[in-house]
């Protein structure tokens, strides 16, 4: 990380920390793992992030971008300066998990050998550390840096959006009959591709929350 100019890690629920064996193999950037922000949760880990970009070899049934590493870095890039970037990695054995890769925007798969696709954890993190030290000197070099139109609420936001989202399609009875999961999990890639802004979900959660209060209403009469 340190080599590419990353220097903000956060580690969830690490089986061993502080590590001598880390601190020793980290050769002059044990300063990195000093300043780690350790955390019990995905939650937590993802506080104050714009945009989550997760690391996944396998493909997956329900749609939703999946990113080159060179495109995954020029997308964070392209933000707002002050926005911030998750890059997420899962555990060495397993990877990401499903429910680990609803909280990602964008998937980011390095195109590897498919006869021999085998990248340990430590050499995933390096090529998306490189990608990223790439974009950003080509984003110091660029004269107009594109922005988006408006600034997208941070991670957690989004999350508590989907959280009041699902309880309100649950109440209204539209789940029922349906193939529930893989209908929450299109309707998240829906709102996670438009990148709401604070208000944008403010306006949103005042419509569920209006939605549920007359559900409550009729129900009572």
């Amino acid at each position: 990380m340190k080599t590419m100019g990353l220097t903000q890690l956060v580690l969830i629920n690490p089986a061993t920390f502080p590590s001598a064996e880390a601190t020793a193999r980290a050769s002059g950037a044990d300063d990195v793992l000093a300043n780690a922000r350790v955390v019990e949760s995905l939650d937590e880990a993802l506080e104050g992030a714009h945009l989550v970009l997760g690391t996944s070899a396998r493909l997956r049934s329900v749609p939703m971008d999946q990113l080159p590493p060179r495109q995954a870095a020029e997308r964070a890039f392209a933000q707002k300066p002050g926005l911030v970037t998750a890059l997420l990695f899962g555990t060495e054995k397993s990877g990401l998990d499903n429910a680990e890769i609803d909280r990602c925007h964008a998937l980011v798969n390095i195109p590897s050998n498919p006869d021999y696709s085998s990248l340990n954890l430590g050499s995933a993190v390096q090529v998306i550390c490189y990608e990223v030290r790439v974009a950003a000197l080509a984003a110091g070099e660029a004269d107009t840096p594109q922005m988006p139109e408006h600034e997208p609420a941070p991670a957690h936001q989004v999350e508590g959006l989907m959280e009041h989202f699902e309880q309100t399609l649950e109440a209204i009875g539209f789940l029922e009959g349906r193939q529930s999961i893989t209908l929450k999990k299109r309707l998240r890639r829906l709102v996670q591709r438009t990148a709401p802004s604070e208000t944008e979900i403010h306006i949103l959660r005042g419509i569920f929350a209006t939605c549920l209060k007359q559900r409550s209403v009729k129900s009572s009469d």
